[in-house]
C-alpha cells in the first residue's frame, strides 16, 4: 500500500500500542505504535527518548543497542510484531510523552516537539542532529547548508552520513534535508515516506 493512501490513525495507547511482555532488567521501555506511515517502534530510557525506528529496522542506528536488541521481545517488535515492553517508570513517562506528541504531529496540531532526547552518538553526530532540530516545520535545508551551519560547507557528505545514523526519526527531522537541487535523497524510512512527511507538513501550513 502506498504511504500516500494512508489516513491518520490515533496513536492512543488503547489502540496503537499492544502488549507482548516486559523487558527484564529495567531501564528501556519499548512500544510499537500505528501511524499513517506504518508502525513505528519507540524506544526510551530513563534519560529520555532514544529512538523512533521504522518497520523492519535492525536497531543499528541506536547507539549501545546490543543489549536490548538481543532480547526476544525486542526482536519481535523489529519484525513488526506489536509490543509494549515496560522499562523503568521514568522511561515509560518519556515513551508516553513521545507517543502523545507524535499523535499531535500526525493530526496536524503540533509543529514542534518538546521531548527529552537521549540519542547517544558521537559529538559530530549530535551537532548535526541539533541542526536538524532547527529546521522549521514545513521547510527544508540542503546537506551543504546543514554542513555550513556546523562551520564547514565542505562536510556535506559527512553530514549526510550523520543524518543516516539519526535514531530518532520524525522527531529529529532528517526528512527535511534534501539535495541542493531540492531532490529527495537517502532516507532510512524510504523516499515515499520522506515525501509523505514533507507533504503532510505543507498541507498543515496550507501549502499543498
Amino acid at each position: 500500500m502506498s504511504v500516500r493512501s494512508l489516513g491518520v490513525r490515533s496513536l492512543g495507547v488503547p489502540s496503537g500500542a499492544r502488549t507482548a511482555g516486559v523487558v527484564p532488567g529495567g531501564g528501556v521501555a519499548i512500544r510499537t505504535v500505528e501511524t499513517p506511515i506504518g508502525p513505528l517502534m519507540l524506544v526510551a530510557g530513563s534519560n529520555g527518548l532514544r529512538a523512533v525506528l521504522w518497520p523492519g529496522e535492525d536497531g543499528s542506528r541506536v547507539p549501545g543497542s546490543a543489549a536490548w536488541l538481543a532480547r526476544p521481545e525486542t526482536s519481535a517488535s523489529l519484525g513488526h510484531a506489536p509490543v509494549d515492553a515496560r522499562g523503568s517508570d521514568a522511561a515509560t513517562v518519556h515513551l508516553d510523552s513521545a507517543q502523545a506528541q507524535l499523535e499531535e504531529y500526525f493530526a496536524g496540531t503540533r509543529r514542534e516537539f518538546d521531548l527529552v532526547l537521549d540519542p547517544g552518538g558521537t559529538a559530530f553526530q549530535r551537532s548535526a542532529w541539533e541542526v536538524l532540530r532547527t529546521i522549521p516545520f514545513g521547510s527544508t535545508m540542503s546537506y551543504r547548508d546543514q554542513a555550513a551551519a556546523l562551520g564547514d560547507a565542505a562536510k556535506a557528505r559527512a553530514v549526510g552520513a550523520a543524518n543516516g545514523r539519526n535514531p530518532i526519526s520524525v522527531v529529529v527531522a532528517c526528512h527535511r534535508v534534501v539535495a541542493a537541487s531540492g531532490a529527495l535523497t537517502g532516507f532510512a524510512g524510504g523516499l515515499d515516506t520522506k515525501a509523505w512527511l514533507l507533504a503532510h507538513e505543507r498541507r498543515c501550513l496550507g501549502r499543498s
